[in-house]
């Protein structure tokens, strides 16, 4: 039995079946199920093979003989200029950053001169 408030008595009190299946709507699942929404690859082979042509000659094995390479850089900082210049503006940042918590804690410990 289906159950619904009643307005008035703030009550739960019994419902017809026929107030949870209105005219002109269907119950239960529909009749075909829909199509899985991932079951297929979005590009044929045929696409890929295309784009990949598209990209040019791949850099990676270059990178990797950079990267893999046994010298005494360490690899954050084998990319060259860029590298040291992002490696050095975030260990400035972190340093000052440190330096300022520490002044902002000192000058929070202070008592107030009220």
């Amino acid at each position: 039995m289906y159950y619904r408030l009643n307005g008035v008595t703030q009550r739960l009190t019994g419902a017809p079946v026929a107030a949870y299946s209105p005219q002109g709507l269907r119950p239960g699942v529909p009749p075909v199920s829909p199509p899985i929404m991932f079951a297929s690859p979005n590009k044929l082979a045929s696409e890929a093979r295309s784009q990949s042509e598209y990209l040019g000659v791949s850099r990676v094995p270059d990178l990797q003989k950079v990267f893999q390479s046994s010298d005494s850089i360490p690899v954050h900082l084998k990319g060259g200029r860029i590298d040291k210049l992002l490696y050095r503006t975030t260990m400035a940042l972190t340093v000052g950053g440190l330096l300022y918590c520490v002044v902002a804690l000192y000058i929070s410990a202070q008592p107030s001169n009220k």
